[in-house]
């Protein structure tokens, strides 16, 4: 019998789970697919693109941390069939995650001189700026995309923005072939083809999902409601609280990656492109654990407004069992492809050599990154957000790069020392929020009479 429950509790997570791991993954192959197409331009234009998205990325995923406010909260009032609380949330949440991303976008426009003094080779700064410059825009669209994608997976559907995820990545193909090479009619532009592809991709994807949800009868709510609710400090103040938490915790780790690719970059362009490489590999293993994640916030978002604690236990066990024998399947991809899958990427003997021995390193924190990306995702749903940001500054600041310095420059291990501090950092988050959880379930739950 007991199996039987955990298998129902699994089962239902992989039905919520399997649209948002191909959705994220969807999201993430737009920076994979530009850098395959650079690699194949040469090791600079290459290197270029890596750091520009470094930089890029280093607010973008702050504006989606924040954007994940409004899942749990969409739940609850799901819960309580009101349609116009629903609306209020989705309205809101799309005026703070618009306000946001245009913040950040202002942020990244006025400091992108300031990639001149990273101490990067002076060739590649040199390609990255006009590329940076293009890239940052689309920083607007990307945040109507998620306002739609965490208002879809409040109502337990996912597969909305896996059709618009699939649909602007074929988009993002398409248009790399095309402006890269000037093919299908329209003007060859080099590296810089890349940079416009991702925009009007993304582009497409954000806009394309506002029309849906005001057209389609799923979210009749929106319609409905949408000019009759306000924007109002009650609901921008709960989707702040829990947003800000959330794109700071996406937001140090993303960080401490970023600057290690500029620690990486001291040390020349084959860095730049192995860590960039190898980080890629990494990120698009971890789409899948984010997917997990995004299922476990659903059902311990459900489960908490029952304030039924035991099947928030059971949930959070199913999350925590598929998500380990998921990396642990690309833990050991990661090892027995290390010397083949940087081959997609590069032709460079230098840049192989060194990917796959940063590609050992990725498969042994497989399983820490999908745990501590999952634990998040619980305890967002549970609405247990300050902890987990205080625990994720602790441990990719106050230890994943101080002890990359320390590897990386005093004790010589360059990029592989790097690399070996963030998997320390990783194995340090999911410990200690897999406690966090432990302490909360046993705090709440109640004996079965």
């Amino acid at each position: 019998m007991k199996k039987r429950y955990a298998d129902t509790h699994s089962l239902q997570t992989i039905q919520l789970a399997w649209p948002l791991v191909i959705t994220q993954v969807g999201h993430i192959l737009t920076g994979i697919v530009d850098n395959m197409f650079l690699g194949q331009l040469g090791a600079v234009e290459q290197a270029a693109g890596i750091v520009s998205n470094n930089l890029y990325t280093l607010l973008l995923v702050f504006t989606i941390g924040v954007s994940y406010a409004s899942t749990p909260l969409v739940t609850a009032a799901k819960e309580e069939s009101d349609l116009l609380k629903q609306t209020s949330l989705f309205k809101n949440s799309l005026y703070l995650n618009f306000g946001i991303a245009f913040l950040c976008f202002l942020v990244l426009f006025f400091a992108s001189g300031l990639l001149v003094h990273l101490k990067q080779p002076i060739e590649v700064t040199t390609l990255a700026i006009p590329f940076f410059n293009v890239l940052i825009f689309s920083m607007l669209p990307v945040s109507f995309f998620f306002t739609g994608k965490q208002y879809c997976e409040g109502l337990s559907n996912t597969r909305i923005a896996l059709v618009i995820s699939i649909s602007g990545n074929l988009i993002n193909v398409l248009l790399n072939y095309a402006l890269i090479y000037g093919k299908l009619g329209l003007p060859e532009m080099g590296y810089m083809g890349s940079a416009w592809a991702s925009f009007i991709a993304r582009s497409c994807m954000g806009i394309g999902f506002l029309v849906y949800l005001f057209q389609s009868p799923f979210t009749k709510e929106i319609r409905r409601y949408f000019f009759k609710v306000k924007v109002n400090l009650k609901d921008l103040a709960n989707l702040t609280r829990i947003g800000l938490n959330a794109g700071l915790q996406f937001t140090f780790e993303v960080a401490a990656f970023s600057v290690a690719g500029l620690m990486a970059g001291r040390f020349g362009k084959e860095h730049i492109d192995a860590h960039g490489i190898a980080l890629n590999l990494a990120a698009f293993t971890y789409m899948f654990a984010s997917g997990i994640s995004g299922a476990a916030t659903i059902r311990a978002g459900t489960f908490k407004a029952q304030n039924n604690w035991h099947e928030v236990k059971s949930a959070a066990l199913a999350a925590s069992r598929l998500v380990l024998t998921a990396m642990g399947v690309f833990a050991f991809l990661f090892l027995a492809g290390a010397s083949v899958l940087p081959l997609a990427f590069s032709a460079e003997p230098d840049i192989i050599k060194l990917t796959s021995q940063l590609l050992v390193i990725a498969a042994m924190f497989q399983l820490f990154d999908g745990l501590q990306v999952t634990m998040i995702g619980i305890l967002r749903g549970l609405d247990d957000v300050r902890v987990p940001t205080y625990v994720t500054l602790v441990a990719y600041w106050g230890v994943a790069i101080p002890l990359a310095y320390f590897f990386a420059f005093p004790m010589g291990m360059k990029t592989t020392g790097i690399w070996l501090a963030l998997l320390a950092a990783l194995a340090l988050v999911a410990i200690a929020l897999s406690m966090r959880l432990y302490v909360l379930i046993k705090r709440n739950i109640r004996p079965v009479d």
